[in-house]
């Protein structure tokens, strides 16, 4: 028997017309021809790409099915007929939080971040989250006119922001830009898949 392919595919409370996400193990089904970005049923190959399109907190390893269509060049998404939950992380925010500080702190030598921006980078401490938020912006405007500066300025104020996958897109981006952007992006693309994969294999082991 051939071996599923997974995908990911991030979601909110509710799918984006409002209905109720399918239980694990039970096939939703689009009736119609998929196009990537205007219908079907979509899903990443790799978490970090999946990222890319999130908008909620769940996070979903699933099958497609039925007519795939791939979106991209390079792939990063696809659309298909049918798409089935295999696992889900409930609320991934902690891994989101997590992967964002530490691509700030992959930039921290770019600028001179006040200590308690390193402090809670470092050791995630969210009763210091909102101070780190308001030192990361005040201290990184001065630097704006650098790209240093820009890049440090957008890392940190997305590690220690309120919109988790918000702060680990932008985040990835443009710190990965200040820098080698092919390089970088591999880079984060790898920690945070090795994350991912390894939070759902913890969680089936505990099954």
């Amino acid at each position: 028997m051939k071996k599923q392919t997974i995908y990911y595919h991030f979601t909110s409370a509710t799918l984006r017309d409002g209905k109720p996400i399918p239980a694990i193990g039970k096939w939703l089904t689009f009736e119609g021809t998929p196009i990537p970005c205007k219908c079907g049923l979509h899903a990443s190959l790799d978490p970090f790409d999946a990222l890319q399109y999130a908008r909620g907190n769940m996070l979903h390893q699933v099958y497609l099915s039925g007519t795939i269509v791939s979106h991209g060049s390079p792939i990063n998404k696809f659309s298909a007929q049918k798409r089935k939950i295999v696992a889900t992380i409930d609320d991934a925010e902690p891994i989101l939080r997590l992967f964002a500080r530490r691509v700030a702190l992959d930039v921290i030598h770019l600028w001179d971040a006040p200590p308690i921006v390193k402090d809670y980078l470092e050791t995630g401490d969210e009763s210091k989250r909102t101070a780190a938020a308001a030192a990361a912006g005040d201290a990184s405007w001065a630097a704006a006119g650098t790209a240093a500066g820009t890049a440090a300025r957008a890392a940190s104020w997305a590690a220690a922001g309120d919109a988790a996958g918000d702060a680990a897109g932008t985040a990835a981006g443009d710190a990965a830009r200040a820098a080698s952007w092919a390089d970088k992006r591999a880079l984060y693309r790898c920690w945070f898949n090795e994350t991912v994969v390894a939070v759902f294999a913890a969680q089936k082991a505990a099954q």
